[in-house]
């Protein structure tokens, strides 16, 4: 079963997130099958907009990490390597990621994202390569992981919000709700949850009434000027910064951790609200 799926419906382009039984999380096939459909949307002359969504009970709720966090497996990008650490090869995979993530970014055919649910930690990044994101009053969006074992590959946050609102979301790995997002100036909107798809659907139908060719200019036109700025290099020192966090000392003693007692369990110590990395249970704790 296709872990993100496409359909064309008139002139918009509708990709989903199709793993809703872990809440459409993230593992090894999931970004390169976005990049496809993504891809399979702007090939075609007809798809004005694409509108990007998750299937189930959530948009996405980021690395499926109860996986990734527990393996041993050295071909997991999230894996903890043999010591010394090889960086490059850690950036190496997961530069890939980005990239896949960015093409949502880089379409020439403008992206609305609807969010309801959750959309953290790697689910954010997806949702902030979008150009619009719409979300459910009640949703949560975030990047938890800057606790311990993260750094936000795309580095979106910065670009959306500013230096100073961006550090109050990373320096602390709060979730916030859709409300408190667009009154951050992180999304475009949020609605009450019953009105997602309306509002969604009316801000598609308005676009696919524009030229696929003005949509794409006055895209590349507003990205260049975000470009310009040094999001690539930002990207590269983000995605570097990811795998340092997951071998650092905390890292390592966080995915130890996991390994023993649970990612869930491990989850609950790094968002717990006790200093790291003097917490004894997260450092000490190998039983």
């Amino acid at each position: 079963m296709a872990k993100v799926t496409y359909e064309k419906d008139g002139r918009i382009g509708r990709i989903t997130l199709n793993r809703p039984d872990v809440f459409n999380a993230i593992d090894g096939d999931l970004p390169f099958e976005l990049a496809d459909c993504v891809e399979r949307a702007n090939a075609d002359e007809n798809v004005h907009v694409i509108v990007l969504s998750g299937a189930g009970d959530a948009f996405c709720a980021g690395y499926d990490l109860t996986y990734y966090a527990q393996s041993k497996d050295p071909d997991n990008a999230y894996a903890q390597m043999d010591m010394p650490w090889d960086p490059m090869k850690d950036y190496s995979k997961m530069i890939r990621n980005t990239e896949a993530f960015m093409t949502l970014w880089r379409s020439h055919r403008p992206v609305l994202c609807k969010v309801h649910g959750y959309a953290v930690a790697g689910g954010s990044d997806i949702a902030l390569c979008s150009d619009m994101v719409f979300m459910a009053e009640s949703a949560k969006i975030g990047y938890m992981p800057v606790r311990v074992w993260g750094c936000p590959t795309t580095a979106m946050w910065v670009y959306r919000i500013g230096a100073e609102k961006a550090k109050r979301m990373l320096f602390t790995g709060d979730k916030i709700t859709g409300r408190e997002a667009e009154e951050l100036g992180l999304i475009y909107q949020a609605v009450p949850d019953a009105e997602l798809d309306q509002r969604v659907e009316e801000m598609a139908e308005r676009m696919c009434s524009v030229p696929v060719n003005q949509l794409m200019m006055q895209k590349l036109m507003i990205n260049q000027a975000i470009e310009a700025q040094g999001m690539q290099n930002t990207q590269m020192i983000a995605t570097l910064f990811d795998g340092i966090t997951r071998h650092s000392p905390e890292g390592l003693a966080f995915k130890d951790y996991a390994e023993k007692k649970g990612f869930m369990e491990a989850v609950k110590v790094r968002d717990s609200g006790r200093p790291l990395p003097d917490d004894l249970i997260l450092k000490n704790d190998r039983g």
